[in-house]
């Protein structure tokens, strides 16, 4: 299972305790911020993408929505999400779960402008159950993330 995976990656620098898994869903960014009693706006949710051919992911607060235009200057196509199976198959966690942690070779991984407004964010941890706390600088470390990028609306 995927959040198995995201602990493992998580055991290399120590902080397997960190993931916190609930009883209830936290598949959406409302369902996450219930189970946290947290605004959803620091839900740092993963969307997955086919660009170029390849899976990206990119992570963006909560109540952030892609904006077309900009993600289209970003990446020189439009914006088209990966099906669920695609998802887990390119990617390696299934939707509601998708997360920058222990993900298949070659996906890329981008951080949204939008993050960069909290000192901390809840990321999902492999599974439709689950979360982690991160700063923004620990967010930005094991994510392996290629570059911060601005292609979100709705946050300001």
């Amino acid at each position: 299972m995927a959040i198995e995976k995201v602990k493992e990656y998580f055991a290399k620098y120590g902080m397997e305790d960190r993931v916190q898994e609930f009883e209830v869903s936290s598949a959406t960014v409302e369902l996450a911020a219930q189970a946290l009693g947290c605004e959803p706006c620091r839900i740092a949710k993963t969307l997955s993408f086919l660009a170029d051919g390849h899976a990206i992911l990119i992570v963006a607060a909560g109540d952030a929505k892609i904006d077309n235009p900009k993600y289209k200057a970003q990446f020189g196509t439009k914006a088209k999400m990966l099906s669920p199976d695609e998802a887990e198959t390119l990617v390696g966690h299934a939707v509601g779960g998708v997360c920058p942690f222990g993900v298949n070779e070659g996906v890329t991984v981008y951080l949204d402008e939008s993050l960069k407004r909290f000192s901390t964010v809840f990321p999902a941890c492999g599974s439709s159950n689950s979360a982690i706390e991160l700063t923004i600088e620990e967010l930005e470390k094991y994510s392996g993330f290629a570059s911060w990028i601005d292609v979100c609306k709705n946050w300001q």
